[in-house]
């Protein structure tokens, strides 16, 4: 081969090599990207549960309140009226 058409050789894959290069760093970025996303869904799946527990045992602790308390007794309209 002539020495330009090794020059051009050269130059083509060099070119190749800098983009699987630019295509490695991305996917590599991206995978980064995944993990982090994946981390943070996997956080706020845990508090969605702390939270629903929480609102479980105050939705108890109210309901209770209502039942002890003479406020939120039901009425029996039908004798009131007699």
């Amino acid at each position: 081969m002539m020495s330009a058409d090794m020059d051009a050789v050269d130059a083509e894959n060099q070119v190749e090599l800098e983009e699987k290069t630019r295509l490695i760093n991305q996917v590599l970025e991206l995978q980064h990207t995944l993990e982090d996303l994946s981390a943070r869904v996997d956080a706020v799946k845990e508090e969605n549960l702390k939270l629903k527990s929480e609102n479980q045992v105050l939705g108890q602790y109210i309901e209770n309140l209502m039942s002890a308390s003479s406020v939120f007794q039901t009425t029996d309209t039908k004798s009131k009226r007699k």
